[in-house]
């Protein structure tokens, strides 16, 4: 009689780590190699993002944090999109086998995933000699033909965005000794909640439904404020008018602003904010402002959008036209 053989590597590493987050009945304990999705005459939502060290993330952040970052981008999507969360799986490259690191890497997206209701269906790991590597792909439900699309959009809706803007870019300013570090050298909580916005995003998924019920137009801001909703505007084949001073900017990051140790261009073009970036007819923006303000997520008017194909113009406190070099990150 033979033994049967023990398992992998890889098989043992799954068990350690993943699967105790494994608990939807669709995921098998993760010992499939695949998961059921239980149907319930809804659509299904999807959306993927990774997140790579040295882009997303740096190589001395805290695992737990990159956990919780790889996930809430996702949810952020989600949201955007007016979804409930149903769950992800996920894919983990990794250079070796650290314990240390995964163990606290597990309890973050552990935690996470049980804080946002979105469960661990299933993945894959694997060994790389390039940079680590978390990318997760996440489901999400909405009532048939009631996803959110960029393309909604109308000549006459108001835009509205969920939180601040720019606290990541700073965040990571100051991770990287840039002058935004120098700027809050005597600001120790200032430093602290900016990179924490940068390491873990807050997505905002206590304001699917409303979005879902009174947006037009909706994505989630991840490479900068004026790069996305020139996105949602081309999508919409519209144009937007934007009141600078209107942009919710955090004390922080107003302090470093007030210092010239970044412009509001680094705000508006920086990129890792995550928040919700909607349109919204007027007769919905109340109702919109009302339920954010039930949910406690701050939600302000910034500009609307209008007729035509130019991109966004954004305009200062004269209402003079603000001159960008850049309007989002890109990876190209």
């Amino acid at each position: 009689m033979t033994d049967r053989p023990g398992p992998s590597g890889e098989d043992s590493l799954i068990a350690r780590y993943f699967k105790p987050l494994a608990i939807d009945p669709g995921a098998f304990g993760l010992v499939d190699d695949a998961a059921v999705l239980k149907a319930r005459g809804e659509d299904i939502v999807v959306t993927t993002d990774a997140i790579v060290e040295g882009v997303h993330f740096l190589p001395d952040d805290p695992p737990d944090t990159v956990a919780r970052k790889a996930l809430r981008v996702n949810l952020s999507d989600l949201a955007a999109k007016g979804a409930t969360t149903a769950g992800f799986v996920l894919t983990l490259a990794l250079r070796r086998a650290d314990d240390a690191w995964l163990s606290a890497f597990a309890r973050g997206l552990g935690e996470d995933a049980r804080t946002f209701d979105c469960p661990l269906l299933g993945g894959d790991t694997v060994s790389t000699p390039g940079p680590l590597t978390v990318s997760i792909t996440a489901f999400g439900r909405v009532p048939a033909g009631r996803m959110v699309p960029r393309s909604g959009a109308r000549p006459g809706d108001r835009v509205m965005v969920t939180g601040t803007i720019g606290d990541a870019a700073v965040g990571l300013d100051i991770l990287t000794g840039g002058p935004a570090a120098s700027a809050l050298a005597s600001d120790a909580a200032a430093r602290d909640m900016l990179i924490g916005r940068y390491r873990v995003p807050q997505p905002r998924n206590g304001l699917a439904e409303a979005i879902r019920t009174h947006a037009s137009g909706a994505m989630d801001v991840s490479d900068g404020l004026a790069g996305d909703l020139t996105k949602l505007c081309a999508a919409s084949d519209v144009s937007a008018v934007i009141e600078v001073p209107r942009i919710p900017i955090s004390a922080a990051a107003q302090g470093v602003l007030a210092q010239r140790a970044v412009d509001i261009e680094a705000l508006i073009s920086g990129g890792d904010d995550y928040e919700i970036l909607c349109t919204v007819p007027d007769i919905s923006c109340a109702a919109l402002s009302a339920a954010a303000a039930q949910a406690g997520i701050a939600l302000t008017a910034i500009g609307t959008v209008i007729a035509g194909s130019d991109a966004p113009r954004f305009l200062d406190k004269e209402g003079r036209e603000l001159p960008l070099a850049r309007r989002s990150y890109s990876h190209f």
